[in-house]
C-alpha cells in the first residue's frame, strides 16, 4: 500500500507539491532553501511511495517531496535524500497504518513482541492491535544472526554491560541465551549486531517500560545483506 493511500492525515503527493511550492497564506512568506540531495540507494522505492515517476533518478521535485516526507516522519536531518533510514521509517509507518502488513507475526490474546528480520522492524501487538508502534531496529550480522522462532523474556537489566563486546546494553531484555532487546547509540542502519536486537535508546526505554519477564517474543525472516 502506497504512502498516498495510507492515511488522509498524511501528506499526499498533491499536498506535498503545494507545501513545497507555496507557504501558508496565513503566515509570513518563508524562503524554502534549495533541496540539493542527489540520487540515493532507495530512490525508486520512495518515488513509488510518494506516487512520483519511479525512474530511480533524483529530481528537484523528488528531493522536495522526500524532504517533506522526512519532516512528516520526524526524520532529522530532513535533507531529501532517499537513504535507508528514510526507507525504514516509511516501512514502519506502513506497518503501523495497515494491519495486513503485520501478517508475519502471529496474533495472540497475550502480548507479543514482533521482530521482523526482513524489514528490520520491531513492534508489539496483542490480538490484532498494536500496543507499541513499529520502529526500526538492527539485528545480528552474518554468522551472528538473531535466532528465529518463539522466545520469552527471561531476564531484564536496565544498565547491563557486555563484557564480550565491551559495550553498554541499556534497557536490556534477554530472550534467548545472550541475545537481548536493548538500546544503542550506534547507527541502526549499517552493518549488524552481535545477535541482539538493537533499538534507539528512546525506543528501548519505552519498550522496557512496557514489557515484563515472561513476555513473548517472536522473530522471523532473514536480515537483508549489508546496506539492505
Amino acid at each position: 500500500m502506497r504512502w498516498t493511500r495510507l492515511c488522509s492525515a498524511a501528506v499526499s503527493t498533491a499536498a506535498l507539491s503545494v507545501l513545497v511550492a507555496a507557504p501558508n497564506a496565513a503566515t509570513a512568506p518563508r524562503e524554502e532553501p534549495p533541496c540539493t540531495a542527489g540520487t540515493a540507494p532507495y530512490q525508486r522505492e520512495l518515488e513509488e511511495e510518494l506516487g512520483l515517476e519511479a525512474d530511480g533518478r533524483q529530481s528537484p521535485e523528488d528531493c522536495a517531496a522526500i524532504r517533506e516526507l522526512q519532516r512528516h516522519l520526524g526524520i532529522s536531518p530532513a535533507d531529501g535524500r532517499a537513504d535507508l533510514r528514510t526507507y525504514r521509517y516509511v516501512l514502519a509507518d506502513r506497518v503501523r497504518r495497515d494491519p495486513a502488513e503485520r501478517g508475519g507475526c502471529p496474533a495472540r490474546a497475550y502480548r507479543v513482541t514482533c521482530v521482523d528480520l526482513n524489514r528490520q522492524l520491531l513492534w508489539v501487538q496483542q490480538d490484532e492491535g498494536l500496543v507499541f508502534d513499529p520502529v526500526p531496529v538492527r539485528t545480528g550480522r552474518d554468522g551472528l544472526e538473531t535466532r528465529g522462532g518463539w522466545h520469552r523474556i527471561y531476564w531484564r537489566n536496565i544498565d547491563h554491560f557486555s563484557t564480550i563486546y565491551n559495550v553498554p546494553m541499556l534497557y536490556a531484555q534477554f530472550f534467548d541465551g545472550g541475545q537481548a532487546l536493548h538500546g544503542t547509540e550506534d547507527d541502526l542502519f549499517s552493518s549488524g549486531s552481535g545477535g541482539c536486537v538493537n533499538l534507539t535508546l528512546a525506543d528501548a526505554e519505552a519498550l522496557w517500560d512496557l514489557l515484563r519477564d515472561e513476555d513473548h517474543v517472536y522473530v522471523w525472516g532473514t536480515k537483508p545483506g549489508t546496506g539492505g
